[in-house]
Formats: structure tokens, C-alpha cells, sequence
């Protein structure tokens, strides 16, 4: 596969992982926008690291990785957290810093 084929289809997934984002206002949903979001960018790196041959791409790639894991189990135990709280996981509903 042609490496623009690949940055194409990152471009394509980091937009619907913004519009998600944007739009939505669950926070479980928001939380997978934002993991389809850094696979765009892994995607993005992997395309890279491929076309010049350089294994820097897949590093940086691994370490998204990780960051997307240590998100995910924060973000969903954050979300657990205020689901017990609140009952719901609506972001607008949500008010818990304010004064």
C-alpha cells in the first residue's frame, strides 16, 4: 500500500475521532474518540517510519501505545467514578470543579 494511501486514511480516522470528540457528549464515547485519535497518529508514524526506512516512527508509536493504555484505564476509572457519583456520564451534567 502507497504510504499517501496510509496518511489519507489517518487523516480521515483523526477527523472522525475530532468530529466524535465535538460532538458527542458521553464520556465513554468521548474517551474512545480520543483512543481512534491516537491510532490516527500511530498510523501516521508507522506510514513514516515505513516510506524512509527509520524505526523511529514505530518507537514513537509504542509509546503512544502505552499512553493510550495508561488514558484508557485513568480516563475509565475516572468515568466510573463519576458515574457512581452523578449517575450519569453526560460531560455537560458534569459541574464537579465549579465553585
Amino acid at each position: 500500500m502507497a504510504p499517501h494511501h496510509l496518511l489519507i486514511l489517518s487523516a480521515v480516522l483523526f477527523a472522525m475521532g475530532v468530529f466524535g470528540v465535538l460532538w458527542n457528549r458521553g464520556a465513554i464515547t468521548i474517551l474512545m474518540c480520543v483512543e481512534l485519535m491516537l491510532n490516527a497518529a500511530n498510523l501516521a508514524f508507522i506510514s513514516f517510519a515505513r516510506q524512509f526506512d527509520q524505526a523511529d516512527g514505530q518507537i514513537y508509536a509504542f509509546f503512544i501505545m502505552t499512553l493510550a493504555a495508561a488514558e484508557a484505564a485513568v480516563g475509565l476509572a475516572i468515568v466510573i467514578a463519576l458515574f457512581r457519583l452523578r449517575e450519569s456520564t453526560d460531560v455537560d451534567e458534569l459541574n464537579l470543579m465549579k465553585w
